[in-house]
């Protein structure tokens, strides 16, 4: 609670703007268990048109995206694929992920006499993996590498321990067609974890 702080570690600084380039195979990057929400469709104006390319690649994106739905998406593999499943998918507008905090995740940070916690930087990258899937998951950036070109007000708000179930909302502020903004926030028992905003640039596979 209290007053926000900045994440202080070496890539993400409240205020601050990372120019540091990083090249991921497809997704923003640093360095599982079943879902009861009923199955949907990501909708999307295309849908509507019989043998369209588009709705036939999008037509394997069902609602709730499992683990392995996310890995046909990202490069990432365990254990730095940090998102299990997505729950929501607006095209071009917003995405909610779902991060379930456990006691065996290897990058827990441990203080004597202090529960474990989950770093900054990797809550970050959670944050960054989802508005990778929101980019990535549309059919014309499949074959596409995108950069994490910029990390700003990036506020580290509370504490998340094992048990805790992230929720993860990323939303578009502004998109074209090769770069964009987006802001994320990370949430757990309805109060906010983590928020910032993260700009990002689209480029060709080499």
């Amino acid at each position: 609670g209290g007053r926000s702080r900045g994440v202080k570690s070496g890539c993400v600084n409240s205020g601050r703007r990372w120019h540091r380039r990083i090249p991921s195979r497809g997704a923003l990057a640093i360095p599982r268990g079943p879902c009861p929400l009923p199955v949907r469709s990501i909708r999307h104006p295309l849908n509507s048109v019989p043998g369209s390319d588009y709705t036939d690649r999008m037509e394997s994106l069902n609602l709730p995206l499992d683990y392995a739905a996310i890995e046909r998406i990202l490069p990432h593999r365990y254990p730095f694929l940090l998102v299990d499943r997505i729950t929501e998918f607006e095209v071009d507008k917003r995405i909610v992920g779902v991060k379930n905090v456990s006691l065996n995740e290897r990058y827990l940070a441990h203080r004597p006499g202090e529960r474990p916690v989950l770093p900054p930087t990797i809550l970050t990258e959670a944050v960054n993996q989802v508005g990778a899937i929101l980019i990535l998951a549309k059919p014309e950036n499949r074959e596409k590498l995108i950069y994490l070109v910029g990390i700003e007000r990036v506020r580290y708000r509370r504490p998340a321990h094992p048990g805790d179930v992230l929720h993860i909302e990323v939303k578009v502020k502004r998109l074209r067609s090769r770069m964009g903004q987006l802001h994320g926030v990370a949430t757990a028992n309805g109060k906010v974890v983590l928020d910032g905003r993260m700009t990002f640039a689209l480029g060709p596979k080499v």
